[in-house]
């Protein structure tokens, strides 16, 4: 993922702000003003002389550029880059570096090769849209395919310990995370968004399942629930399929009773797969219907249709890994 600076220069302790109120990972300014940039926030600050400006005319700009960043040196392609000579760059070097003047131009720096530059450069004139640009290439991630599954089974399952995943993030109808036993099959469990006269809305909170189970996160990875933690980042995904980032600011670990759901699911190749999840058994505890309603578990019953996501199964401290892995 791409990591977004705003090229502050001339120096202007107003728009510094904005991009740092916006999410910016860093700063480039003038020489004199680093030190009373570094006094705004806790983040990364550039010289604007430890940088080098360069626009590729010609291939011989390329090769140039590409020889500079082998040797560490920071440059950065003005505005006007094409993306076949910034892929070709990628091909050799993972710090590469693109300015962009406006939202357009930002999401096409963070599509390229389907990784993005390494560094998005903002440029002033990109102070109108900074806000929707750090949104849509910091915080946005790929689409997730969600599927409807069959609810085929619901019974109790005894006490177990269930994770509540707090994140820095207030989370909208239709939104939560993808929990399953097993990273082939996940459920999207719904955040506590929803009121009722017995305990209030809790929309930065997922209630996700019991510590074993898988949660999706960014970059096609997954970790156990019970292994998430203050400062993870973690991958929240909407009924339509959009993706983002949050941040977990707490993980809750308590025993409490337990359901045991199953469903399945028709896949790409006209067979039947079917998934499980452990969710504590209560009525705000809910997953996603396929109108991004959330249903609550406790009304739940054989043929109710909720949304899932199929993978396949096989992952090694998270990372998809090919191999005979059977998941029961």
């Amino acid at each position: 993922m791409s990591r977004i600076f705003f090229r502050c220069v001339p120096w202007d302790k107003s728009l510094a702000t904005l991009a740092l109120e916006s999410g910016v990972d860093g700063l480039i300014v003038p020489q004199d003003m680093v030190g009373q940039a570094r006094e705004l926030a806790r983040i990364e600050v550039w010289a604007d002389d430890s940088v080098r400006r360069a626009a590729l005319r010609a291939k011989a700009d390329e090769q140039d550029v590409l020889d500079r960043l082998k040797r560490g040196e920071r440059v950065i392609l003005t505005r006007g880059w094409e993306v076949i000579p910034v892929e070709n760059l990628l091909a050799g070097s993972d710090a590469v570096a693109a300015e962009a003047g406006d939202l357009d131009e930002a999401r096409l720096a963070a599509g390229v090769l389907e990784r993005g530059v390494a560094y998005i450069v903002l440029t002033p004139e990109a102070a109108g849209e900074i806000k929707e640009i750090v949104a849509a290439c910091k915080f946005s991630q790929a689409r997730e395919n969600l599927l409807p599954c069959a609810i085929t089974r619901v019974e109790k399952a005894g006490l177990g310990h269930r994770v509540c995943a707090d994140t820095l993030s207030l989370l909208k109808r239709g939104e939560g995370m993808l929990v399953g036993n097993s990273s082939a099959f996940t459920f999207l469990v719904h955040a506590e968004t929803e009121h009722n006269e017995y305990v209030a809305a809790r929309p930065f909170r997922v209630n996700a399942g019991a510590v074993h189970a898988y949660v999706r996160l960014p970059g096609d990875r997954t970790t156990y629930l019970g292994e998430l933690a203050a400062g993870t980042e973690a991958l929240i995904v909407g009924a339509d399929g959009s993706a983002r980032l949050a941040t977990i600011g707490r993980v809750k670990i308590e025993a409490r009773p337990m359901l045991y759901i199953e469903a399945e699911v028709e896949d790409q190749q006209g067979g039947r797969k079917r998934g499980g999840i452990f969710l504590q058994n209560a009525e705000t505890i809910r997953l996603t219907g396929v109108d991004g309603v959330p249903l609550s578990v406790v009304d739940l019953k054989p043929g109710d249709l909720v949304l899932c996501r199929l993978d396949e199964a096989g992952r090694h401290f998270g990372m998809r890994v090919r191999e005979d892995i059977r998941e029961a």
